[in-house]
C-alpha cells in the first residue's frame, strides 16, 4: 500500500503506530502506544481495527487540529502569534508566498486522509468484527475524513482529491478538484456518518451531533441557510446537549471535559499516557504567553449590563477597563491588574514580554501553577472543535440571514448569555430588530463566546470581512494588518508543487 508521497505515508505510519488499542469502548484512545505493527499479522482482529481507529484519531493531535488550534486566532483580528509558531505574523500583514506558508496546514489534513482511507480499503477484510462494527467505526472515520477536507478547502479553495489511496506515488500526482467537488464528497461522507453515528451524548468518539454540526458549519460556508437551520434544529430538538453550568472556563480543563453536556466534538488527551505532544499548552501558551489578544478584542467584550463599552450609557470607565464587564472576558483573556498567582503567593511572569498587554487565559491550569517544561507531561486538556453554543450561534445566524429577526433566534442567543457564572442580560430586541443589526450582534457574539478557539479566521474569511477587520489592527511594531491571500485562498507549499507537476498552484502566487 503506496500513500500519495512518502512523507505522507510516513506520518499515516507514525498514527497507526500511536493508536495501541485492547478494548471497544473510548478508553482505547488513551492507551499506552505499541512500538510496532506487523504487516503481516494487522487486520486480523478486533484489537488491531481498534487500534488502527485509534490510530486515525490521533491524527487529530497534530498541528490546528490538536493543541496548537487556538494559534488560528492568531491569524485574525483576535492575538498575536508571540513567537511566530504558524509564520502568521508575516501572513497577517500581507507577506504570504508558497515558501512561507506553514506546510503543516497542507501537510496534516492529508495524513489524516491517508489515515482514513487505509482504515477504510482494510477493515472489511477483518472477517472476526461483526458488520455492525465495521460499519460504525468506518462512519466515524468518514466523519474525520469530513473534516480533515473542509479544512483543506477553507484554507486552500480547490485542493487533490483522494477518494481512495493511491496505489503508487506516481497516482498520488494529480490535479485539484474543484472545491465544489471536494465538498459534494465532504457532504457524502457526512451523510453516512449522521445515518450511521450514534444518536448519543459525546464521550470521546465522533457521534451523530458531531457528524450534524460539521456538516452545518459546511452548509454555513456555502450560505446554504436553509441546510443550516434544519441541522442546527435537530440537534437542538433531541435535548441531547445543553448549556454548561458549571462554569464557562472549566469547559476548557480536564476535570470537566468527562461526560460535559456541550461538549460534541475534541480532540482527545489524556495523561499521563496521551497528554498533549511538544511543550503543551500550559508552557506555550502560558509560560512563554505565546498567544497575545490584541486590545480590539478585549474591547469586544460588554459591559455586565449588555451594553457595548461604547455606549455612552455603558458605564464604562476608562480608568478601569476591566471593571463591570462581560464575565467571559476575564475567563478568556488575561488582563492587567488580574495576574496569575503562584502557589507561594508570588505573581507568575510569562518568560517573554507581554507585547499587546494581554496573553490568553483560556484553556489554563492554573491548578498547575507555575508552568515549567516539568509539567508538560500533565498538559492534557481536550481541545475543543464543537460545542452546544456554537449549534445555537449557528442556529442564529442561519435563520436571521434566512428570514431575519425572530423569538426563536433570540432565545438561542439568550442560552449563551444567560450561562451560570456569565447572567449577561438578554438580548435587547428593540436596538437589534433588523436582519442587519442582528446579524452584527450575532457576529459579536459568536465572536466573544468562541475567542481563542481556532474559529475567527474562517469566519472573517466566510463573512468576506477579513480585509476590512485586519485593517482596524496595527501589530506591535505599528504595523498595519493587512489580508495577503489572493482571492481567499493560502498558495500551496512549494514543496507540493515541486513534488507533484500536475498540481497548479493556486492564482496570484
Amino acid at each position: 500500500m503506496n500513500i500519495r508521497h512518502q512523507s505522507i505515508f510516513t506520518a499515516m505510519l507514525a498514527a497507526l503506530v500511536l493508536g495501541g488499542a485492547s478494548s471497544c469502548d473510548d478508553s482505547f484512545l488513551d492507551k499506552e502506544p505499541l512500538h510496532a505493527i506487523s504487516g503481516e499479522t494487522f487486520w486480523k482482529t478486533q484489537t488491531d481495527v481498534d487500534m488502527a481507529l485509534a490510530g486515525v484519531y490521533r491524527r487529530l493531535q497534530s498541528a490546528v487540529f490538536g493543541y496548537r488550534k487556538p494559534y488560528l486566532d492568531t491569524y485574525s483580528d483576535n492575538a498575536l502569534d508571540r513567537h511566530g509558531y504558524f509564520n502568521f505574523n508575516n501572513a497577517t500583514i500581507g507577506v504570504i508566498n508558497p515558501s512561507n506558508v506553514n506546510t503543516s496546514l497542507y501537510n496534516e489534513p492529508y495524513a489524516g486522509i491517508a489515515a482514513c482511507n487505509y482504515f477504510l480499503e482494510n477493515v472489511g477484510t477483518v472477517a472476526v468484527v461483526p458488520q455492525a462494527t465495521k460499519d460504525l467505526y468506518s462512519a466515524e472515520v468518514r466523519f474525520l475524513r469530513a473534516m480533515f477536507y473542509f479544512e483543506l478547502v477553507q484554507f486552500f479553495g480547490d485542493v487533490v482529491l483522494y477518494k481512495t489511496a493511491p496505489k503508487t506515488a506516481e497516482d498520488a500526482k494529480i490535479a485539484k478538484s474543484p472545491k465544489a467537488d471536494v465538498l459534494a464528497f465532504v457532504i457524502e461522507d457526512l451523510d453516512d456518518a449522521i445515518a450511521k453515528l450514534p444518536a448519543t451524548a459525546y464521550t470521546g468518539r465522533a457521534v451523530k451531533a458531531s457528524a450534524q454540526m460539521l456538516k452545518a458549519r459546511v452548509r454555513l460556508y456555502q450560505q446554504n441557510w436553509a441546510d443550516a437551520i434544519a441541522l442546527t434544529s435537530a440537534i437542538m430538538a433531541t435535548n441531547t446537549y445543553s448549556i454548561f453550568q458549571g462554569g464557562y472556563a472549566n469547559l476548557f480543563l480536564q476535570p470537566t471535559q468527562q461526560g460535559n453536556p456541550e461538549i460534541i466534538f475534541s480532540t482527545k488527551y489524556l495523561a499521563p499516557n496521551n497528554p498533549q505532544g511538544g511543550e503543551g499548552m500550559l508552557v506555550e501558551i502560558g509560560w512563554y504567553g505565546g498567544i497575545q489578544p490584541y486590545k480590539g478584542l478585549v474591547d469586544e467584550y460588554e459591559m455586565t449590563n449588555g451594553k457595548m463599552i461604547t455606549d455612552p450609557a455603558s458605564g464604562y470607565d476608562a480608568n478601569n477597563p476591566y471593571l463591570k464587564r462581560d464575565p467571559r472576558l476575564k475567563m478568556t483573556v488575561l488582563v492587567p491588574g488580574d495576574p496569575y498567582i503562584n502557589p507561594d503567593g508570588s505573581t507568575f511572569a510569562t518568560t517573554d514580554p507581554i507585547l499587546t498587554g494581554f496573553v490568553q487565559k483560556k484553556y489554563m491550569d492554573i491548578s498547575k501553577l507555575p508552568w515549567d517544561r516539568s509539567k508538560i507531561t500533565v498538559t492534557d486538556m481536550n481541545v475543543v472543535h464543537m460545542r452546544y453554543a456554537e449549534v445555537l450561534l449557528a442556529y442564529a445566524e442561519a435563520k436571521n440571514e434566512a428570514s431575519g429577526p425572530d423569538a426563536t433566534i433570540y432565545d438561542a442567543l439568550n442560552k449563551i448569555r444567560s450561562r451560570t457564572g456569565v447572567n449577561l442580560p438578554a438580548v435587547e430586541q428593540t436596538l437589534y430588530n433588523t436582519k442587519e443589526k442582528l446579524r452584527d450582534f450575532i457576529r459579536h457574539e459568536r465572536r466573544v463566546e468562541l475567542a481563542m478557539e481556532g474559529h475567527r479566521y474562517f469566519d472573517l474569511k466566510r463573512w468576506g470581512i477579513m480585509a476590512e477587520k485586519l485593517a482596524l489592527v496595527k501589530n506591535p511594531a505599528g504595523v498595519t494588518l493587512s489580508f495577503g491571500e489572493k482571492n481567499n485562498v493560502l498558495p500551496f507549499p512549494q514543496a507540493e508543487i515541486d513534488r507533484n507537476k500536475s498540481l497548479v498552484q493556486n492564482t496570484g502566487y
